[in-house]
């Protein structure tokens, strides 16, 4: 272990200098709702899927003194009736289901529904109803409470098989199975039923250490999160083992011994990663997502919104190979299969900034010149099933990797990163939607092999993507475009058919910046330590340390960086934002596709 990393494995924001601010433990939580709950003789306590309830009957809902506690799941429809319901939606595909808006009214049974209603209506006392749906069950409440938790929390628990998947009993399948159906269907779900309640809800407790909740009272959780969508801020990173993973990420960060390996780092993911609010020494934590559907213009700005909606739309992660493997070759969908294969409105473009490499680091990029995809198709199908492997560098480009190269990946581009490289991946957001087409006839850390979607991947592989092209459009697409007294500005990227631009910065004094409405997502990817400051005082000054990704909200407008410390080499972040030009006016593919 590095035992003198910086990289803040657990960054927060600070709300409020005072814990008591913040209630903590069930103890506190209990003498707070007893006053908070005097009055209330119907009490929702709403939970997001993956909750454990049973912390809350046991330590909770005894404080109330209720006559009838009722759990939602007993208004759900059946098991067999859920799986045949969205059996079409989600299909058989072990990876991919269709993107479908769905609501969490239909899960529950409409008879049984109106039954639990009737019992409620008719009881003269105090009645409390618990989980997932509470609030359908009860409509009509005089407390609402909500137990929220974060989505990596909810990965850990289906791995170590605690968890089914909403209405299902099916804790035995893989945790693959069980994340597939969570991210298509029960956390959309889900999520749109805690937007809709968001402004009524009376507390809101962290569930994500049963032993350990914290419970801040609505309006002040709602206000800490506005607040939040005005500063610069950094998300809960996490960090996870894979096939290739390598050690540079265990070495620089200080991360526990205990995983093999550690391939990825969600260092920038909104939409699976958490937030922490900072009360005194006492956090609480909660869905970075929150500040996404309900602080949209805030946070990504108008243009953002007008583009993407309340979507999140640019991710920064790490992919570490060093003491390790070649990632799978693979390639992203262009815009129009997405659409009609998944229901999504744009793709995972992307690209490969090299934070670190080795001097043997390479990168397999684009085709290689005059080869027939026939030939490509048949050999990655003959070593798929037990051939010879298959010879990548017959038919695909491998560049030597440097550090600080960036190199653009727009989707329909096959890809990968070779093994000794750390990249800080710059990308678009769905990230989940990547065609494996060969994994070096390797398996996965579960001993099983990994799945492959070979037709998916030769549908969506442009083909024209060659050589020379990758060379002139992909590699060494940098140029200084401004100097000032102590810095130098760089763009770097992306490739057109991308919607996301990125600058670099090298500085050795303040550089200032301004975000024009715009969500901006930066990391620190050269020097010890750099400070984040207003130069009106809008914000607390932030400091960063190297690899830390930050985001700074459209709302911020002017913020300045500069070193943390006296420097003798200069520092550099590299910054992500999207473009002002239409993207959904641009092909997504060369020569070929239309929004």
């Amino acid at each position: 272990m590095n035992s003198k990393s910086t990289y803040d494995k657990r960054p927060g924001v600070k709300v409020s200098d005072s814990a008591e601010d913040l209630a903590f433990g069930w103890e506190e939580i209990r003498k707070e709702l007893q006053v908070g709950a005097t009055l209330a003789g119907r009490i929702a306590i709403e939970c997001y899927p993956g909750v454990k309830q049973s912390a809350l009957l046991r330590e909770l809902v005894a404080v109330f003194g209720p006559a009838m506690i009722l759990e939602s799941e007993r208004a759900l429809f059946s098991a067999d009736y859920l799986e045949e319901k969205f059996a079409t939606m989600l299909g058989d595909d072990p990876i991919f289901a269709r993107m479908e808006s769905h609501d969490l009214r239909e899960f529950f049974d409409p008879a049984k529904l109106e039954v639990t209603r009737e019992k409620i209506e008719a009881s003269a006392r105090r009645v409390v109803v618990i989980g997932t749906g509470a609030t359908l069950l009860m409509p009509h409440w005089d407390l609402l409470i909500y137990v929220d938790i974060t989505r990596w929390e909810i990965q850990r628990r289906q791995r170590r098989g605690e968890l089914p998947n909403l209405g299902l009993d099916n804790v035995g399948v893989s945790p693959t199975a069980l994340y597939k159906r969570a991210f298509f269907l029960d956390w959309r779900v889900a999520d749109r039923r805690k937007n809709e309640l968001y402004e009524r809800v009376d507390y809101w407790i962290d569930g994500n250490v049963p032993d350990r909740p914290a419970m801040l009272h609505g309006q002040q959780f709602r206000r800490a999160l506005e607040a939040v969508s005005r500063r610069p801020f950094r998300v809960v990173p996490f960090f996870d083992p894979g096939p290739w993973g390598g050690q540079w990420m265990r070495r620089m960060f200080d991360l526990p011994d205990g995983p093999v390996n550690y391939a990825w780092c969600f260092d920038c993911v909104p939409e699976e990663n958490s937030l922490i609010l900072k009360f005194g020494a006492r956090e609480f934590e909660t869905p970075a997502l929150m500040l996404v559907h309900h602080y949209p213009i805030h946070l990504l700005g108008a243009d953002v919104v007008k583009q993407f909606g309340a979507e999140f739309p640019i991710r920064f992660d790490f992919l570490d190979t060093m003491e390790g493997g070649n990632l799978s070759l693979q390639v992203h969908p262009p815009r129009q299969f997405m659409q009609e294969q998944f229901g999504l409105f744009y793709t995972q473009d992307e690209s490969y900034y090299i934070l670190d490499a080795a001097p043997d680091a390479t990168v397999y990029l684009g085709l290689q010149e005059g080869i027939e995809p026939a030939n490509m198709a048949e050999d990655l199908r003959v070593a798929q099933t037990g051939g010879p492997p298959f010879a990548s560098e017959r038919y695909v480009n491998r560049w030597p990797a440097r550090k600080h190269a960036h190199f653009l990946i727009p989707a329909g581009t096959i890809h990968c990163s070779g093994r000794s490289v750390v990249v800080l991946e710059i990308s678009a957001t769905p990230y989940i939607f990547t065609f494996k087409l060969w994994d070096w006839g390797r398996f996965g850390l579960d001993g099983r092999p990994r799945p492959i979607h070979l037709e998916h991947g030769l549908k969506s592989i442009q083909w024209d993507r060659t050589t020379q092209w990758v060379r002139e459009q992909l590699l060494d697409q940098q140029s200084t475009l401004a100097e000032g007294d102590g810095w130098r500005e760089e763009k770097t990227g992306l490739h057109p058919l991308e919607f996301i631009e990125t600058r670099r910065h090298w500085f050795t004094k303040t550089v200032e910046h301004d975000t024009k409405g715009n969500l901006n997502v930066l990391n620190l990817v050269e020097g010890k330590a750099a400070i984040v400051e207003s130069p009106t005082d809008a914000f607390p000054p932030m400091t960063i340390h190297y690899g830390e990704t930050f985001i700074v909200p459209a709302a911020v407008g002017s913020y300045a960086i500069r070193p943390a410390d006296s420097v003798q080499r200069p520092l550099a972040t590299i910054k992500a934002y999207v473009r002002e030009e239409n993207y959904w006016s641009n092909s997504n593919v060369t020569g070929a596709e239309t929004a």
